[in-house]
């Protein structure tokens, strides 16, 4: 199994920056992939894509709506992956969740990753 912390949620008001970190720990060996996806109130159980990292090669990959704002990165050596998040908007409020996936292939779809963090609150202000 892969455990994922993740950390570096919180409140900010538009237009303000935010950098969330998830750290893999256990089985990561099996990891090929990092994605971060969010989940916003009133959204029910669907889980939105919002960028995803290969792990060899470094390969990004980002939901239209954060392209040119939120950027994903990796620290290989801590098995750690990042959202630079900046130009926040009110509309980008939500639980961020980290997760794994064992393909090494870009992929929005939310059952082709394999391990969960707990979410981390993101709070944007008007």
């Amino acid at each position: 199994q892969v455990q994922l912390v993740e950390s570096g949620g919180g409140l900010v008001q538009a237009g303000g920056s935010l950098r969330l970190s998830c750290a893999a720990s256990g089985r990561t060996f099996s990891i090929n992939a990092m994605g971060w996806f969010r989940q916003a109130p009133d959204s029910g159980e669907e889980r939105e894509f919002v960028a995803t990292i290969i792990w060899s090669g470094g390969s990004t990959y980002y939901a239209d709506s954060v392209k040119g704002r939120f950027t994903i990165s990796r620290d290989n050596a801590k098995n750690t992956v990042y959202l630079q998040m900046n130009s926040l908007k009110p509309e980008d409020t939500a639980v961020y969740y980290c997760a794994t996936s064992r393909y090494g292939r870009y992929s929005y779809y939310s059952y082709e990753y394999d391990y969960w963090g707990q979410g981390t609150q993101v709070t944007v202000s008007s």
